[in-house]
């Protein structure tokens, strides 16, 4: 029987703080504590001079937050997409942390947009469900039209080419992937997303390193 990886993915980026970034999203304002979700961890409120995996709360602001790693500082803004701070050069290196059922979570974006991800190495593509492509307002109906199976039976779906595809500070471009005719909990990061890396796993955590 062919495994299934079932990430939610919560990559954690385990390098050095100064060579690797973070993704730092600022979810909301508690008082004097910032909100924030770093590599899709669960939010956590930070009072400036508090850190959280290496990123350190500088000043909280009325809608924003300046944040430090290895040195550099980046300003997070209320509701807008994560930013990476602290990379010098680019990473190629995801770390994956599979949870106590075998899945591995993480936030990542596609176009841009951030969206909760599920890696599947039984999947081909990488699948959208219907609901989240109305969401990022992808023309998915302008799409290649595909016959797709479901629980329900034989549905329609549409195959199209995304802008690019991000998972903590690697990013992939001209992704193709297919929009599902129903609502799914996750994206799914199919192989033709995987294939871009060497991927390797050891007890509770994949390792993916990008090609060149």
């Amino acid at each position: 029987m062919r495994h299934r990886l079932r990430p939610l993915l919560a990559c954690a980026l385990l390098c050095p703080a100064a060579a690797i970034a973070q993704a730092v999203a600022l979810t909301g304002i508690l008082g004097s504590k910032a909100l924030l979700v770093v590599d899709g961890t669960p939010p956590r409120g930070m009072a400036p001079g508090d850190s959280h995996q290496g990123v350190k709360v500088v000043s909280v602001g009325r809608d924003d937050a300046v944040v430090d790693l290895g040195g550099v500082r980046r300003t997070v803004r209320l509701g807008e997409a994560p930013v990476s701070i602290g990379a010098r050069g680019g990473s190629r290196r995801i770390v994956l942390t599979a949870d106590s059922r075998g899945h591995f979570v993480n936030q990542g974006q596609i176009n841009g947009q951030v969206m909760q991800f599920m890696v599947d190495t039984g999947a081909t593509t990488v699948a959208i469900g219907q609901s989240d492509a109305d969401r990022m307002g992808l023309n998915y109906r302008s799409g290649q039209p595909v016959r797709m199976g479901t629980a329900n039976g034989v549905a329609q779906g549409w195959r199209l080419k995304l802008d690019s595809v991000r998972v903590g500070d690697v990013q992939v471009y001209g992704v193709d992937a297919v929009v599902m005719p129903q609502p799914m909990p996750y994206v799914l990061l199919g192989n033709n997303f995987l294939t871009e890396f060497q991927m390797s796993r050891v007890n509770d955590q994949m390792v993916l390193e990008k090609r060149h």
